[in-house]
């Protein structure tokens, strides 16, 4: 099949990225980026590119040189869908919040939805792109819903997992480690998996681009979220036991990461990882685990999120402790609000559980991020308030306790102690020195990102040192 126009349904942090890079790598195919909230898509064709609903370094840029040039966004998803060759899902998959596997299991509504759309609306043949991160064997169940097309249309399904770090995704794009498609080993879905595999050589050296069966393609996403995930865990539980006998965790992970066995990467101690993926992936994995009766892997791979729970929770539990200790006002500062810096993401921030904890102990927080916005803030203590079956008159007054400041200096004034929750590039530049210097001899500064030079000052107190 010669592939002219594709279509991607979900204009979100993978979508609209991915489908933009694309269209600027490859000018002869006419991409199509659909979603059904049209205030998304007004801000992916705002003329004003600091709008646009994704917050990645070199994504504007992108976006300027394709935008109604061959990348087209809009709330029209049948026309989308008629016209292409191709179609990618790249829909939101979070974790259930009722029903089997609730907490767990990915909750692939939005998923259906797209394949029953596709299913009643195709009239020619299509090649169906899983982009979205989804549990094994998914592909079979959006084969079985697009099997229900009433026109004869033949559908092709492929798993086109994202690799995507979210901060670097523009340059994760253009330089991929690499690129994984999964096929059926029929002629026609060896077909489908060539025609895919012809729109990334445009910029993707082959050898990068692996194929696979579409299981393990859906898996391999699974398992690579899930490993990294255990690597932050295990140097984060190593961190606790730092503090514990004046090891340096820095010290440690540089003696680790030198090891051409293990290697350095993901081996920083933290707060605690969040963003979409991590937390929501390897709670999958618990699931599928538990679904087929393997109940010490599903306890293994759990271990992972109680590890980063603890973390989180540690966190906070050592600014009360230091509070209470020096009989201080509960008058804190957080700096940082998305889950890692260059994101405007906070889908799963440390910060969130931190500040609700805190909140709950009775705390006053002052709040700064430079990206992630005040209603974003108060919208994911609500959602976590909700989620722990706060009433709303609890939920208001616990939020009543927050400032959103504009500014470090702004957050910082009214405090007793800081947190540091996300390592923006601003945080580790501020005068620190000059600030802590002039400071009362009590306060302290809680690194989480282990972002500071601990020689600064010694009222810096670094995670895991």
């Amino acid at each position: 099949m010669k592939v002219e126009n594709i279509c991607c349904i979900g204009a979100g942090y993978v979508g609209g990225p991915s489908m933009a890079v694309i269209a600027q790598q490859c000018p002869h195919l006419m991409v199509f980026v659909v979603d059904q909230n049209p205030k998304r898509i007004a801000a992916w064709n705002s003329e004003d590119l600091t709008q646009l609903p994704v917050y990645e370094p070199g994504l504007s840029e992108v976006i300027a040189s394709t935008r109604d040039k061959n990348l087209f966004f809009s709330t029209n998803i049948d026309e989308a869908i008629q016209k292409a060759e191709m179609i990618f899902m790249a829909v939101n998959t979070p974790t259930k919040t009722s029903g089997e596997g609730i907490g767990m299991a990915a909750d692939l509504t939005h998923v259906e939805n797209c394949a029953h759309r596709i299913a009643q609306v195709a009239k020619t043949d299509k090649i169906v792109v899983e982009k979205s991160t989804l549990p094994v064997r998914t592909a079979e169940k959006i084969k079985e819903v697009l099997s229900t097309n009433k026109a004869g249309v033949s559908f092709e399904v492929l798993s086109n997992p994202e690799f995507l770090a979210e901060g670097t995704a523009i340059q994760d794009l253009f330089k991929s480690d690499r690129v994984l498609i999964g096929g059926c080993p029929t002629a026609s879905g060896q077909a489908a998996v060539a025609a895919l595999i012809s729109i990334y050589q445009n910029w993707i050296p082959r050898e990068k681009i692996l194929t696979t069966n579409v299981w393990s393609s859906e898996l391999s996403k699974l398992a690579s979220n899930a490993m990294l995930a255990q690597r932050i865990s295990s140097i984060n539980s190593l961190s606790a036991l730092c503090e514990k006998t004046d090891a340096s965790i820095q010290e440690v992970s540089r003696a680790i990461g030198m090891d051409h066995r293990i290697g350095d990467k993901f081996l920083n101690a933290s707060v605690g990882f969040g963003g979409s993926c991590f937390q929501k992936d390897v709670l999958n994995l618990v699931y599928l685990c538990q679904t087929y009766g393997l109940t010490k892997v599903a306890e293994y791979w759990h271990q992972v999120i109680k590890i980063n729970d603890y973390q989180k929770n540690r966190f906070a539990a050592l600014m009360d402790e230091h509070l209470n200790t020096h009989k201080q006002p509960k008058n804190i500062s957080l700096l940082g609000w998305a889950f890692k810096k260059n994101t405007n993401d906070s889908r799963e921030s440390a910060a969130i559980y931190v500040a609700a904890q805190l909140l709950e102990k009775g705390y006053s927080l002052w709040i700064y991020d430079p990206m992630v916005k005040e209603t974003r803030i108060y919208s994911d203590l609500t959602l976590l308030f909700e989620s722990q079956n706060k009433d709303k008159e609890q939920v208001k007054k616990l939020l009543a306790n927050i400032s959103i400041c504009t500014s470090i200096s702004a957050a910082l004034s009214p405090a007793n102690v800081a947190g540091i929750l996300t390592e923006w590039d601003e945080f580790k530049a501020f005068d620190w020195k000059n600030f802590l210097n002039n400071s009362d001899a009590n306060y302290r500064l809680f690194d989480g990102r282990i972002l500071l030079n601990q020689g600064i000052s010694d009222k810096i107190i670094s995670i895991g040192n």
